[in-house]
């Protein structure tokens, strides 16, 4: 296995992500103006940014989601427990001891084990609660009729909001991981470029180099 930089990240899934990040942003603000954290924005004006941008970001996973599944992408949120211990100790430990990321990036495998128990979580646990208690408020006057609406409007008001703390929680985590290790430049690099250096089989590297040499780039010489 060698060390090259290649185009993991496809055009899509650069679009995906930033938008994401920028619908993200943008329902965390708008909501936490809905709920009196800040005075920025008219109430009215938050309530209907809010429920546009989540309902962008709904079709926006949809594609993503059939996206991920044509083109087997899902396979890199699968968490593994080989390694797992040793990449906590490093983000618990050893990162404030210099110490080298215990993880190697390989091309069919960039995410470390933590990294893609994160991510499953936030797919499968997470998201789903935001987006089922976000349609079932948007949808409240539907339900209302029945018995104990309040009552469960309060219960999916608090899902909600627990859901929604939850992804800011993971928002800001995943921003401090940024700026450790190779730096912050680095690691935001490849979701801009393309281009990740990542470990590849030798017969990968000549498939690339055959077939598709627009996927393999030279490591600028500092």
């Amino acid at each position: 296995m060698a060390e090259r930089l290649v185009k993991v990240y496809s055009r899509f899934n650069r679009i995906w992500h930033w938008l994401q990040v920028l619908s993200i942003l943008m329902l965390l603000f708008t909501g936490t103006r809905i709920m009196s954290l800040h005075p920025i924005l008219p109430f009215q004006a938050a309530v209907t940014l809010h429920t546009l941008t989540a309902l962008f970001l709904l079709v926006l996973w949809a594609f993503a989601t059939f996206w991920l599944f044509t083109t087997e992408n899902w396979k890199q949120f699968i968490p593994r427990y080989e390694g797992l211990p040793a990449v906590i100790r490093f983000y618990a430990w050893g990162v404030f001891k210099g110490e080298p990321h215990p993880y190697h990036k390989a091309y069919h495998r960039r995410h470390n084990p933590l990294q893609a128990l994160s991510y499953l979580a936030l797919k499968v646990v997470l998201f789903p609660a935001i987006w089922i208690s976000g349609l079932a408020y948007l949808g409240y006057t539907f339900w209302a009729p029945a018995d104990h609406a309040s009552f469960w409007l309060t219960i999916v008001a608090n899902i909600h909001i627990l859901a929604a703390f939850s992804v800011a929680t993971f928002v800001v985590l995943h921003v401090y991981l940024l700026t450790i290790g190779h730096g912050f430049r680095e690691h935001v690099r490849p979701m801009i470029t393309g281009f990740e250096k990542v470990e590849v089989s030798a017969e990968a590297e000549a498939y690339f180099a055959a077939e598709k040499p627009e996927r393999l780039k030279e490591e600028a010489q500092s």
